[in-house]
């Protein structure tokens, strides 16, 4: 299925790191006898490593950004690690478009799409057991990281050639001189390596994200997955109360982080776990307050699945397990306005549509309460949204592999386009009443409210992805009630 790998060479490149391996200033010696050692008396293993799924996928993507740029070389990188702290790393993650064009998550690796629209993938595999890397080095070596996959496993793996990334620079250069566009910011390396035209890096970036706008048939598959384990996340955080309510929001950040570890590759997000007035925080991450009985938690978490594609699901509930009659009033104001905006959703119409429905509702609403200064069309007046001091945000983003996906594409792509089946989108609309806010009666100062879902724009409509998760005040205790620990 795939094409051949460039055979592999124990030569060491002349920019290899194997050469100087990654250690540090408190790593025990290696005397030339324990390195000679190391080096002999090992056998050889493949990983299992079978065809992905997604490269079918990804040929036809790379043939559409190649198509987009005829003539032109295409350079996205992977990019790779990041410094936490000293010299411990973040888990590396994948540059989004370079996952999405080449179905790689390994670090160090660069797509190249060439003049005449071939591909090749540069990466890094493991190294072989005629240097120190492999029991050295700390940000590479197997025996300290992990076993990398050869070239070889790669490219059978994805479907594309491979070549180690130390040719990556003198290739380019062997090349017939043609112009080049780099996907900037993902490797500092490749972008001192390639200096180029700002213009053309800008474009290829927009393109990059807006074939990403409508998602295929794996994508959706992918998100969905990503949609079911969000709420066996959800629902592991409701099982687990009196840990909430003796820990606070920390338990939930970590037993939502469990679940996603566990079906995932991570969080898409930081989650947001705010109980009280942190729910007026629109990204409160510190995640550090109590859950107090009597008031409301917002929670806004989302699964990572194994390939990128991240949920984003925001529920409001009652710490009590039931709502007060005020509580309720308000979430099914928001309610009615997520739903509004839901059923706005379908082919053809602008992306504002979600947003311009479910601010109607609450615009309205707000004026019911007797908060606005103004009647509520005219505060609903792009030239006034005087009622926006209590809602803050817009109410959709795109949806894929990056949590707000597509975010380079051009505005009239995106934000002032129209909607396409395939698309994914949120529909989170919120009331947030801030506690030093006196325009607003005592009562609600300090509450915030926010319900997200995750919608699959169909061809005759929309499709709620995260539709599994309740959403109603009514099925919300019922939910609740059927998880929470008896604490008899």
């Amino acid at each position: 299925m795939s094409e051949q790998a460039t055979p592999e060479v124990p030569a060491q490149p002349k920019n290899d790191p194997a050469a100087t391996p990654r250690t540090e200033s408190h790593d025990p010696a290696v005397p030339a006898a324990y390195s000679s050692f190391m080096r002999t008396g090992w056998g050889d293993r493949e990983l299992d490593l079978p065809a992905h799924p997604v490269a079918p996928w990804a040929a036809k993507r790379r043939e559409r950004l190649a198509a987009a740029f005829a003539g032109d070389r295409l350079v996205l990188p992977a990019g790779g690690y990041k410094v936490r702290a000293n010299d411990t790393d973040y888990r590396f993650r994948a540059d989004t478009a370079h996952a999405y064009f080449s179905g790689n998550q390994t670090s160090d690796a660069v797509l190249v799409v060439e003049a005449d629209g071939s591909s090749v993938l540069y990466a890094r595999p493991r190294s072989s057991r005629e240097t120190d890397e492999f029991f050295r080095d700390r940000q590479y070596g197997e025996l300290w990281a992990g076993r990398r996959p050869s070239m070889r496993e790669i490219s059978d793996s994805l479907g594309i050639e491979v070549r180690h990334v130390d040719r990556l620079q003198d290739d380019l250069a062997a090349a017939a001189p043609t112009k080049t566009r780099v996907l900037r910011g993902a490797s500092p390396a490749v972008d001192q390596m390639l200096p180029g035209d700002a213009s053309l890096d800008e474009d290829l970036a927009r393109v990059a994200s807006e074939l990403r706008l409508v998602k295929d048939e794996w994508e959706v598959g992918e998100l969905q997955a990503a949609c079911d384990a969000t709420t066996l996340g959800f629902e592991d955080s409701v099982r687990e109360w009196d840990n909430v309510l003796r820990y606070g929001e920390r338990w939930i950040e970590g037993t939502f982080f469990r679940r996603a570890r566990a079906m995932g590759n991570d969080i898409g997000y930081d989650s947001i776990v705010a109980g009280g007035k942190h729910a007026t925080t629109l990204h409160w991450i510190e995640n550090s307050g109590a859950i107090t009985p009597g008031e409301l938690v917002l929670l806004d978490m989302g699964v990572e699945g194994h390939n990128l594609y991240t949920a984003d699901v925001t529920r409001t509930l009652p710490v009590d397990g039931t709502w007060t009659a005020r509580q309720r009033e308000l979430y099914e104001v928001v309610l009615a306005a997520q739903q509004a905006g839901i059923d706005a959703v379908r082919p053809g119409v602008p992306f504002t549509a979600a947003h311009d429905a479910a601010m109607t509702v609450l615009a309205h609403a707000l004026d019911d309460m007797g908060l606005l200064p103004v009647p509520a069309e005219q505060a609903l007046d792009t030239d006034n949204k005087v009622y926006a001091r209590w809602t803050l945000h817009g109410t959709s983003h795109m949806l894929g592999m990056d949590v707000h996906d597509c975010g380079q594409a051009a505005p009239e792509a995106y934000a002032k386009g129209t909607l396409a089946e395939g698309m994914v989108l949120t529909v989170e609309p919120g009331l947030y009443f801030q506690e030093d806010d006196l325009l607003v009666p005592e009562e609600l100062r300090g509450v915030g409210i926010r319900i997200e879902d995750d919608i699959l724009v169909t061809a005759d409509g929309q499709q709620n992805l995260s539709g599994s998760l309740p959403r109603s005040a009514d099925e919300i205790e019922g939910w609740m009630a059927a998880r929470v620990p008896s604490r008899d």
